[in-house]
């Protein structure tokens, strides 16, 4: 690794402690992803514990017939909580994760990552501190599908999407639509609705959202 990147992987990472960031950087890969490229696929068999040090990943699941589930999104310096669980098990993954922007991955081999919960106390509470993480998450969409109408769905999907890539979603309707199990016809008249409240503006090629709390 250069040493700009050694300097960006300290700070993502900084909760960890020294003597183990250096393991990391010797003996974990580094790859990097384009946007849309998968790094995690439904039934593989997944061999190394996925951390985030650039980009975003999106974490959901894929029916038979192509519709995603979102589950959460990963940005720099977590990581994937289902990853650390199917490798630590030896199971094969049932989730899908891919690149929704160039991003760069570190993969950590299975044996490592078993060693190190003994070893350092930071590994130990890092993967504690991504399974509360992500099960709080997991908790929240449940209550949305749930609980909430589909108007509230939306708005709950809208925020969490500014939240990790800023204010503007770019994604068509369509996709939308898919993500949330609906058509784009009704997902495109809620968006109109918000429009019209000034909560949001529609573009061409993407969502600008101006506040949601509005609404």
């Amino acid at each position: 690794m250069e040493s700009i990147e050694k300097e960006e992987l300290l700070q993502k990472f900084s909760q960890l402690e020294q003597p183990l960031l250096e393991e990391i950087l010797a003996q974990s890969t580094f790859k990097h992803l384009q946007e849309g490229e998968e790094a995690l696929r439904t039934g593989q068999y997944i061999k190394s514990t996925v951390l985030l040090s650039k980009g975003l990943l999106k974490v959901y699941r894929e029916d038979e017939e192509g519709n995603e589930f979102l589950m959460y999104y990963l940005e720099p310096g977590n990581a994937c909580a289902l990853s650390m669980m199917c490798t630590a098990r030896d199971e094969q993954s049932q989730i899908m994760a891919k690149a929704v922007d160039e991003s760069e991955i570190i993969l950590i081999p299975s044996h490592l990552s078993e060693l190190w919960l003994a070893k350092y106390k930071s590994w130990h509470n890092f993967v504690i501190a991504s399974y509360r993480q992500r099960f709080e998450e997991l908790l929240q969409t449940l209550d949305s599908v749930a609980f909430k109408a589909l108007d509230e769905r939306l708005l709950f999907y809208l925020k969490r999407h500014v939240k990790v890539s800023g204010n503007e979603v770019k994604l068509s309707h369509q996709q939308i639509a898919n993500e949330l199990s609906s058509s784009r016809e009704v997902i495109s008249r809620l968006l109109k609705k918000l429009e019209q409240t000034g909560a949001i503006t529609l573009h061409r090629n993407y969502i600008e959202v101006h506040d949601l709390d509005m609404v």
